[in-house]
């Protein structure tokens, strides 16, 4: 064997493993949009349209919080604390206590 046939090979190995684990990624994230998509339609039931269109509004400008939000209004449901559906009002609220105020501190020098 010489030392291109064993460079070769060092980069067919590394392509590979690359070409693995980038399937393995999109392996993962198609998964966890699968998920996604499961507790989204399980919220939406509890839903009116308005909050629906808020949620979707939130899902373009930050993912995450919105991921936050309806994750909630799923516990919520099984835990039987949703009685009725929840209205665009009630999901602004929902998004207000998510977005709870954090203690700040300021320092003062003396």
């Amino acid at each position: 064997m010489n030392l291109e046939e064993i460079k070769r090979k060092k980069l067919e190995e590394l392509q590979n493993k690359i070409f693995q684990e980038s399937q393995q990624q999109v392996h993962e994230e198609i998964k966890l949009q699968q998920q996604i998509e499961l507790i989204e339609n399980i919220a939406k039931k509890y839903l009116t349209r308005e909050a629906i269109q808020r949620y979707s509004n939130l899902k373009i400008a930050h993912p995450e919080k919105a991921i936050q939000v309806i994750s909630l209004i799923v516990q919520a449901s099984q835990s039987g604390q949703l009685n009725e559906k929840i209205d665009d009002v009630r999901f602004k609220e929902l998004l207000k206590q998510l977005d709870a105020p954090k203690k700040e501190f300021k320092l003062r020098r003396v």
